[in-house]
Parts: C-alpha cells; structure tokens; sequence
C-alpha cells in the first residue's frame, strides 16, 4: 500500500463504497439490465436507498440507460456519485451516464422523502424487485 497514488489509495478506502459493500441487509446485487456490452446492477441498502453500477463493458465510452420504473422506484430520488462522494442532483424518469470504456459509474439513490420511493415487493414485467429472493 506504501507505493500506492493518492487515486487508488482514495478509491480503495472510499467509506460510501465500503459502507455499500458491508451494508447489514447483506442483500447482493441484482442485475437489472443487461443490453450488449451494457449492464446495469442494484443493491438496496438498510438505509432505504438503493445502490446502482452502471457498467460498459465495451471497447469504447457508450451511454448506459436505466429507467427509475426499471428499477422499482417511484418519486424523486436524490442521486450521488459515490466514487465521487457527491450529489448529482435528482433523478425523474431515469438514469443515462456517459460511462468509459471497461468503466463503471456507482451511484446511490436516496429517497426525499421515505414515503416518497416505494420499493415494491411485485415485479411486474421483469422490474428488479429488491426483496425477491434468489
């Protein structure tokens, strides 16, 4: 760890990451899309928020999509870049990044309101449901 940059030393200790990564529900991710190289994964959290990995595995940057129906949530959550440990402001209808290629963006979505975000227990027409068990 000694001969490692500022970058890598920050983004192995990042605490939102590892906080994703040891969340008491334990629940592993789900893959919720997967189109092409395109791949999108969510984890919810004991928070009430939901963990999102938008994935390109492809050979150039391309843009990954996610509708917020895609994966269960209704309202307007608040988005933050958890590689970046900052908001992005609010998701509406979905989310679309710009991801490089071989990269990855995580993300967390986090109700305004509790009553706000409903992750519901149906899953009607393959929509991740985060209590379904594997």
């Amino acid at each position: 760890m000694t001969q490692m940059d500022d970058f890598t030393f920050n983004l192995l200790s990042n605490d939102e990451v590892i906080e994703i990564n040891q969340d008491a529900l334990g629940i592993q991710a789900k893959q919720v899309l997967a189109e092409d190289d395109k791949e999108v994964w969510a984890k919810p959290l004991e928070d009430g928020s939901l963990a999102v990995g938008l994935f390109n595995k492809g050979m150039f940057a391309d843009y990954v999509s996610v509708s917020l129906e895609k994966l269960n949530i209704k309202g307007s959550p608040v988005v933050r870049d958890v590689w970046r440990q900052r908001n992005l402001g609010y998701a509406n209808v979905s989310l679309t990044y710009k991801i490089p290629a071989h990269g990855v963006k995580l993300i967390k979505l986090t109700p305004v309101q509790k009553k706000e975000i409903k992750f519901t227990n149906s899953n009607p027409d393959g929509a991740f449901n985060p209590r379904q068990e594997y």
